[in-house]
């Protein structure tokens, strides 16, 4: 029986060692928005800057990351999926997010490698987001409506009075 409690204690020790290094990295790391958009007046970070950011750090922790593409089609419309993994020193997956961006058939200015491309760094970005804590909602992304509007994913409400 003690052998038992032993292993389950040496695999919960790994287990929030692991869990250490994930956290070490993501408070460790600090990826601002150097990306500048005058059009629409706003500051942004790419899915570059980030992995430019974490490098060093992965380096630090002796850790690894691993991004994987692919095409998913949902009714008529095509979608790139963006898996970020994070492995630690033994090669052990300790987090992992997903991301996603629409695949615009056409895209003014862009060839069809362009729009993949972009579509790739747009999902790769939002990945590392989720993985790496990194908190976008005063991002101009979230936010930016470039003269169309309110923001969408701001609600409008509607006061009872009208509706009784």
């Amino acid at each position: 029986m003690l052998s038992h409690c032993a292993s389950k204690a040496v695999h919960l020790t790994q287990t929030i060692k692991h869990m250490n290094i994930l956290q070490l990295i993501q408070s460790e790391l600090k990826a601002p928005k150097d990306q500048r958009n005058n059009f629409g007046n706003y500051s942004y970070r790419s899915a570059e800057s980030i992995l430019t950011a974490l490098k060093p750090i992965l380096e630090k922790y002796n850790s690894a990351l691993i991004l994987r593409d692919s095409i998913e089609s949902h009714g008529e419309r095509l979608f790139v999926r963006s898996d970020a993994e994070l492995y630690n020193p033994e090669s052990k997956l300790i987090g992992s997010s997903t991301g996603y961006a629409e695949h615009a058939v056409t895209k003014k200015g862009m060839d069809q490698a362009q729009i993949t491309g972009s579509a790739s760094s747009y999902a790769r970005k939002y990945a590392l987001n989720g993985l790496l804590c990194i908190d976008d909602t005063k991002d101009a992304d979230a936010t930016n409506t470039h003269g169309k509007g309110e923001p969408s994913y701001q609600k409008k409400t509607q006061t009872l009075d009208g509706l009784i």
